[in-house]
């Protein structure tokens, strides 16, 4: 056996960015960018006002009071889009709506909440202003109170977002800014899944004697769409050498190759003996549980080499090692290069035993917070084959292979699985650390 760092190290360096293509940036939501995209024009384009109000010279407004208002000429309105044709002189006003450029002689936005119109509407006939609006401002503003400067979030020719960036929201957003519909990213990995085991029925079928519907294909499939994966579902191939070396053969145009069970040391756990026969070994056994029974290897095609990771067949087994190998090998070819899930310190609300056993455990728990802590307890039995008990953890708690009880009310590192409900919990450590 070796270790879970040693093993997922091994992957890794069989695993490299992939070359990139050319998407919409709202089909390339979590994908890495493979160029730099620079901004040819200033964002935003000319000054703005950053919200409802009146453009106005700042010093027109020196003294103004909610008892003493100082009276402005409305010259005119200008809303987003548009442009106002003239020049703001003393004492004059423009109309301005939020995101419509600052006319030229004005340096200031008094908002609407400081001025009045109204007040105007109700004075005898003899105080307005013959052919013109006047505002009343009842609050001065400084040079500059409530513009946004032309540029003053992108310049013309800075760098905005560098390649291998992961395209998040806020990053899409930004690229909208900058007009560009197309980009560059690494493309996502093409994931081949085969099943093993003349035992397997696919899901649809009609059930009969001792078979069983084939889980785990499904089960990767999802987590290879939610790592950023494109699955292919290769079926279910027979316990013989000759049907599973064809269908691996088939499956060699995909950038990673997965297949369940077979690698363990049963009479028909063939796996092992076609990737032997056919690509390369390079371990077979990693020193964790559930999961011990992994191969990894590759395969040649056409110049090519493919990954592969043999999982287990029992289907806790073979989700939790994905989680462990397959997810930073996606992660990796994808061209991001942090492929940490977060740790955090649980207290345990259930006795774990692991005595004898030189493998890090692995045991399904549910972590909620309470007062400030994070606690964990077991989903119920840990049994490799009950896969219902996936359905309920949000988390692995990590029991170390030289510890062999974790007592209720001991602490224990938790590797979360579903961190969005434990996101506000604070500082936490990574699986680097197992």
């Amino acid at each position: 056996m070796i270790s879970i760092g040693e093993a997922r190290a091994r992957i890794l360096c069989h695993c490299s960015p992939l070359d990139s293509e050319a998407k919409h940036p709202l089909e390339a939501l979590g994908q890495v960018l493979d160029e730099d995209l620079c901004a040819e024009f200033d964002i935003p384009p000319l000054a703005n006002s950053a919200m409802d109000g009146y453009a106005v010279r700042a010093a027109a407004t020196a003294g103004a009071r909610l008892d003493d208002a100082v009276v402005l000429r409305v010259i005119g309105e200008v809303a987003a889009g548009y442009v106002f044709d003239g020049v703001v002189g003393d004492g004059e006003a423009v109309r301005i709506m939020t995101g419509a450029p600052v006319p030229a002689g004005a340096d200031a936005v008094v908002p609407f909440e400081d001025t009045d119109e109204s007040l105007w509407q109700a004075r005898p006939k003899s105080r307005k202003a013959a052919g013109f609006v006047l505002v009343d401002v009842f609050r001065a503003v400084c040079p500059g109170a409530n513009v946004r400067l032309a540029g003053e979030d992108v310049r013309s020719g800075e760098t905005v977002v560098r390649r291998g960036t992961v395209l998040r929201p806020p990053e899409v957003g930004v690229i909208a800014s900058l007009g560009r519909a197309i980009l560059r990213v690494i493309r996502r990995p093409v994931v081949a899944i085969l099943s093993t085991g003349d035992e397997l029925l696919e899901p649809g079928q009609p059930r009969f004697g001792s078979r069983i519907y084939d889980s785990n294909a499904w089960g990767i499939a999802a987590m290879v769409t939610r790592f950023g994966g494109i699955p292919r579902l290769m079926g279910i191939a027979q316990d013989n050498v000759e049907a599973l070396t064809a269908a691996i053969h088939d499956s060699l145009d995909a950038d990673l190759l997965v297949t369940s069970a077979g690698v363990s040391r049963g009479d028909f756990d063939v796996v092992k003996d076609v990737l032997a026969r056919e690509g390369q070994i390079d371990f077979c056994s990693v020193a964790m549980k559930p999961g011990k029974p992994l191969a990894f290897g590759y395969f040649e095609k056409d110049g090519r080499r493919v990954p592969h990771i043999g999982l287990p067949g029992n289907p806790v087994s073979s989700m939790v090692a994905f989680e462990l190998f397959g997810r930073p090998a996606i992660l990796k070819m994808m061209g991001k290069t942090d492929f940490r899930r977060p740790v955090i310190r649980a207290i345990c609300e259930d006795r774990i035993s692991n005595c004898g056993d030189p493998r890090v455990f692995f045991a399904r728990c549910t972590v909620t917070e309470r007062d400030g802590r994070a606690y964990a307890r077991l989903t119920g039995a840990q049994g490799s084959g009950m896969l219902t008990s996936m359905i309920q953890a949000n988390a692995l708690a990590v029991v170390p292979a030289d510890v062999d009880v974790v007592e209720p009310g001991d602490e224990v590192n938790v590797l979360m699985l579903d961190w969005s409900r434990g996101e506000d919990w604070g500082s936490y450590a990574s699986d680097s650390c197992l």
